[in-house]
């Protein structure tokens, strides 16, 4: 009996170290967990279900390898993200290994002071302005340049990679040519990326080459409510040329890697436009 109980032990030994052995074979063939691309932006990106191209965008990743999180907000700037907690809210969930997408400008372009308070002060310096907030007290408030390097080192901060993205375009024509983004926003976002050394996809020059030869009249059915809000099917394209403008700019990024079947029909592309050097104080 006691010979019997020894070997019954023994047993239990050898299977526990066996299934101790077999987890951690499994443990190192599973794969680590899968990284998150975060977009943050303002209403060209969401605006309401399919409204906006960050929506669109997973639909050109392979969801069992990323994980596409649009954390972008209608109507805000890229002063409001920040000081409404937004992007407090936001950096926890940001881990090694992901990726950011940072597009502003749309709504930086109005007076600081004003209602509804969303503007950033223009250019890239360090220059500041203290202004009566809404409920109380003052709010010092940066220039365009210092919040999206804040989002950069924030980004950086936490081991995940920021890339850049210049404006949506919108529906406003002259002489047959489609405008080239709002204000100076584009151009200083390549400035930034530059001298920060981060990616930047030239989604405005990438859009207005293809709206150019599309021509007016077809580009209009993509804007049903204003010149700047696209229907699913705009939001739709501009998702595709944000792939277009990553795989012609950037064919060895790692999330190329991450793209679904649809992504990786994709033509690549890369415009031959460029901004004006941005003069410095």
């Amino acid at each position: 009996m006691k010979k019997l109980i020894r070997t019954v032990a023994m047993l239990s030994a050898f299977g526990a170290l066996f299934l101790g052995f077999a987890r951690a074979q499994e443990e190192k063939s599973t794969p680590a967990t899968k990284p998150t691309l975060f977009i943050i932006s303002d209403s060209t990106a969401k605006n309401g279900k399919d409204l906006g191209w960050g929506d669109h965008l997973a639909n050109y990743f392979d969801s069992s390898k990323i994980t596409i999180a649009n954390r972008a907000i209608a109507g805000r700037s890229s002063r409001t993200f920040q000081n409404e907690g937004q992007w407090d809210k936001m950096l926890p969930l940001i881990n090694s290994g992901d990726y950011v997408f940072i597009q502003w400008g749309h709504n930086d372009g109005g007076a600081p002071d004003m209602s509804p308070y969303r503007g950033s002060l223009p250019g890239l310096g360090e220059e500041t302005k203290d202004i009566a907030a809404q409920k109380s007290g003052t709010e010092t408030v940066h220039t365009y340049g210092w919040y999206m390097r804040k989002y950069i080192n924030d980004t950086r901060s936490k081991k995940a990679t920021p890339i850049l993205l210049s404006l949506t375009v919108r529906d406003i024509w002259k002489d047959g040519k489609v405008e080239r983004g709002s204000g100076r926003f584009s151009a200083w976002t390549a400035e930034i990326a530059k001298a920060e050394k981060v990616d930047f996809i030239d989604l405005t020059n990438i859009i207005a080459d293809h709206f150019d030869k599309l021509g007016q009249e077809k580009v209009h059915t993509f804007y049903p409510k204003d010149h700047t809000h696209t229907s699913p099917e705009g939001a739709e394209m501009n998702a595709s040329f944000v792939v277009a403008g990553l795989k012609g700019t950037y064919p060895d990024s790692p999330l190329i890697a991450y793209l679904s079947e649809k992504g990786k029909e994709v033509a690549a592309y890369k415009s031959e436009a460029t901004y004006p050097p941005v003069m410095k104080k």
